[in-house]
């Protein structure tokens, strides 16, 4: 039996990545961003914005995320694409629909182009809570370039761009078993 599962020891210097960042609540946004910079770069990533590793994409804000997400995955240039954004609640119904549109485009990125798409858009009640979770307690930005990278170098496995990690031959992903359905 093969086993795929994403490692962090492959050869960075030829992995891509998008990074699309929402401008609203960019007090927040930004030190997210810095989180995962921090993280790529720890990585052995160049995360120069002129350089060729990472293209920064801005957009208004988390709505917008998905249509240029999706737009990045069609070009075929990239590895993954993180997602960042923050969704603050207030006291009308905006919250809701923003969140869940947001959460459903990126998934949907994912699915259609099979590329993979992180999402980091933080949804939170207070702008405290989103602070603690950009930075004052932990930065989540670096959580997400973690998971960028990790599925990056899964889905070069199950393309057939990397070897399994202990197996001698592997499957393409349209043969092999899903454990969900029955035969």
């Amino acid at each position: 039996m093969t086993i795929f599962e994403g490692t962090f020891t492959q050869d960075p210097s030829a992995l891509r990545f998008a990074i699309v960042i929402g401008r609203f609540n960019d007090l927040v946004t930004d030190k997210l961003l810095g989180g995962c910079q921090d993280c790529l770069k720890r990585h052995g990533i160049d995360v120069n914005p002129h350089g060729t590793q990472v293209d920064y994409v801005w957009v208004p804000g988390s709505f917008e995320v998905p249509l240029v997400a999706r737009q990045l995955a069609l070009s075929g240039n990239y590895d993954a694409i993180i997602c960042l954004g923050a969704i603050i609640r207030g006291h009308t119904p905006h919250f809701d629909y923003v969140a869940a549109e947001a959460a459903k485009g990126i998934a949907a990125v994912g699915f259609q182009t099979g590329t993979p798409v992180v999402f980091g858009i933080l949804t939170t009640d207070t702008m405290q809570q989103a602070l603690e979770r950009a930075g004052i307690k932990s930065n989540l930005g670096w959580n997400y370039a973690l998971n960028a990278l990790e599925m990056a170098s899964l889905m070069g496995q199950l393309q057939g761009k990397v070897t399994p990690n202990n197996s001698q031959a592997s499957l393409p992903v349209s043969q092999m078993k899903n454990p969900m359905i029955s035969e």
